[in-house]
């Protein structure tokens, strides 16, 4: 049986505010942010630290916590995850996200986009082209001749304005992005929330209106390893996706517009498969949107399920968005030194980002990405975890 997790001498205090520099601290070892997590479990649930500053912009590193102990660190640069700490099977807390010590780790320019928000659109556009209302419009060429995560910048390089939210135990990021930004049309006002609830989930909730008519997706690329690093790699964890079909690509990754079953494939993870018994099977490996299986429901489904049996852990992905992008890291190669002094080599983390069909804007047989004015763009995408 799969339980939540919980310790009952746990109490929230009212909300602290702190800023504390970190700059020049030793990187804790894992047994060492375990420890640190045991004595602040008594911590109020919202509060915040300065993580350092971007072109004379404080960062600052907000922690949310539940009485159960699941702690969840965000910074307001690129709205990114930078900790989520719960425990294994026996009561071990780990941190199971990656990502990196300090602020430099997440500002050098070979960050594969570690726990940030993606937009304007996430995942990619072919030839970095679209047209809206007969305009044709470019987008800066920066993944083999097409855009990726938003251009050459895209959300998750910018300073994001933070309000921390202690009644819900959330904190929520805005940012504005203005017309032609990344070459995008219309002026586009995002918000996204993250909460911790009292049943282990991290909740994010995203909101965004445009006064022009423009393509939106907007995704978090958290990259998980629920073995909180014991394991180097997740090649040994069991996957399940809610999806009968994924979109087919080309060698750039760029959809052809066929939507294949995943039946009798590598790509047919419908029950529970251990990822490295296919993956050699999948060029690359699996870096591919699933069509996800929906209910006539607006609310969150299940999408996919993650689990560790070293650990006991176990990760759900709920959403309302229509498609998973699954990706097993790939592009890691063990140049990358992370959090612990831990190098980050191939297939060391997965991404499960919940999100609309790659290339959209030039597929009208997909779901439509076009965001009007007068329109509300929102998604919600829950990561739920608990122990086996």
């Amino acid at each position: 049986m799969f339980k939540l997790f919980s310790k009952a001498f746990v109490f929230l205090l009212p909300v602290v505010f702190g800023l504390n520099g970190c700059s020049g601290e030793e990187a804790a070892t894992p047994q060492t942010q375990t420890d640190q997590h045991m004595q602040q479990q008594n911590a109020s649930s919202v509060k915040q630290e300065k993580f350092g500053s971007v072109d004379g912009q404080d960062i600052i590193q907000y922690t949310l916590s539940n009485p159960a102990g699941m702690e969840v660190k965000i910074i307001n640069y690129g709205g990114t995850l930078t900790s989520i700490m719960v425990p294994d099977s026996s009561g071990q807390w780990g941190d199971v996200l990656l990502g990196f010590d300090s602020l430099p780790g997440y500002l050098q320019k070979e960050n594969p986009y570690i726990g940030c928000l993606v937009g304007r659109y996430a995942n990619r556009i072919a030839n970095g082209k679209f047209i809206v209302n007969g305009k044709a419009y470019q987008l800066p060429l920066n993944n083999n001749g097409n855009s990726l995560h938003g251009g050459e910048k895209g959300f998750s390089r910018v300073v994001w304005a933070a309000k921390p939210l202690p009644e819900t135990n959330s904190v929520q990021l805005n940012y504005h992005s203005k017309d032609g930004e990344e070459g995008y049309p219309g002026s586009l006002d995002v918000q996204v929330t993250y909460t911790v609830t009292n049943i282990n989930e991290l909740k994010i909730d995203y909101l965004a209106t445009t006064d022009k008519g423009t393509p939106v997706n907007l995704t978090n690329h958290a990259y998980f390893n629920l073995s909180a690093g014991k394991d180097s790699t997740v090649l040994g964890h069991t996957l399940t996706v809610n999806a009968d079909r994924y979109t087919v690509v080309n060698d750039k990754q760029i959809p052809t517009g066929a939507l294949d079953a995943v039946k009798g494939t590598p790509m047919d993870l419908t029950s529970p498969v251990v990822i490295k018994t296919n993956i050699d099977k999948v060029p690359g490996g699996y870096d591919h949107n699933f069509a996800l299986r929906r209910s006539a429901s607006d609310g969150p489904e299940l999408a996919a399920t993650l689990y560790h049996e070293g650990s006991g852990r176990r990760l759900e992905v709920f959403t309302t968005e229509p498609g998973l992008q699954v990706y097993t890291g790939n592009f890691l190669d063990g140049s990358l030194t992370g959090k612990y002094g831990r190098k980050y080599v191939k297939h060391s983390g997965i991404c499960l980002e919940a999100q609309h069909f790659p290339d959209s804007p030039n597929h009208p047989s997909f779901p439509s990405t076009l965001l009007r004015p007068g329109e509300k763009y929102r998604q919600t995408t829950i990561y739920k975890f608990s122990t086996k």
